[in-house]
């Protein structure tokens, strides 16, 4: 059976970083999806309908009644929807799909390692643990070149500080010995993800990115910190 595909209206343009667009796709009357916070959409311009892209929702499941992309300048689609999608433009969307799903259930915690747009389903995260204020413990680790790289900043540590079950934090890999960022540097590394563990059995670890980042991130896990591969969940790409 074909995918039911719906058409949607670009409520929202915003620039949230010099290559990355933050675009909001309002959802049609009667549009009513089986929608789970961490799940992707395809989408694809109506003159173009061969060339499709996925993006993560950065939207979570309590945000009703439309869904949030944050795309970076990349590739046909990315550059495209960075320098050309504006409010009123229409887009087709397939349904949501995917298993990088949080796992908020009683005794469970959350470790989340994101490369550069990487860190867009875990805005979701964040956002559904805020919005149903739960109390799940949530931690991102977040991999970017240089300060001005990290997407959501503001969002995220605005949520971090209203919710104390939630962590955020940042380390930067290219920069010179003067930069005066006073914070982490260097790669996500096992030594880093170990200080994050509090109870490894009931964590649940999650990693999206890059393909190399993600690759290695696993390996750390499996390999470096004994983590069961069943409490591992990936996604990457590129």
């Amino acid at each position: 059976m074909p995918k039911q595909v719906a058409e949607m209206l670009v409520e929202n343009a915003t620039m949230v970083l010099s290559d990355v667009k933050l675009v909001r796709l309002r959802w049609p009357v009667g549009y009513s999806p089986e929608f789970r916070t961490g799940q992707f959409i395809t989408v694809y311009w109506p003159d173009t309908p061969s060339y499709k892209r996925a993006y993560s929702v950065c939207s979570c499941v309590e945000d009703k009644g439309y869904f949030e992309i944050g795309v970076k300048r990349d590739g046909k689609m990315g550059t495209r929807i960075v320098d050309w999608a504006k409010v009123g433009d229409k887009m087709l969307v397939l349904p949501p799909a995917g298993r990088f799903l949080p796992e908020f259930g009683p005794g469970k915690r959350m470790v989340c390692l994101a490369g550069g747009s990487g860190v867009t389903p875990f805005r979701a995260f964040a956002r559904e643990a805020a919005l149903r204020q739960l109390s799940t413990p949530l931690t991102i680790l977040y991999s970017v070149r240089t300060p001005a790289d990290v997407i959501f900043n503001d969002e995220l540590h605005e949520l971090a500080e209203a919710n104390r079950n939630l962590h955020f934090r940042v380390t930067c890999t290219r920069l010179t010995p003067e930069d005066p960022w006073k914070g982490r540097r260097g790669r996500i590394n096992a030594a880093w993800i170990k200080e994050q563990i509090v109870d490894l059995p009931n964590t649940v670890f999650y990693a999206c990115g890059p393909t190399v980042m993600v690759e290695e991130s696993e390996r750390l896990l499996v390999h470096e910190l004994g983590v069961a591969k069943e409490n591992i969940r990936v996604e990457k790409w590129g």
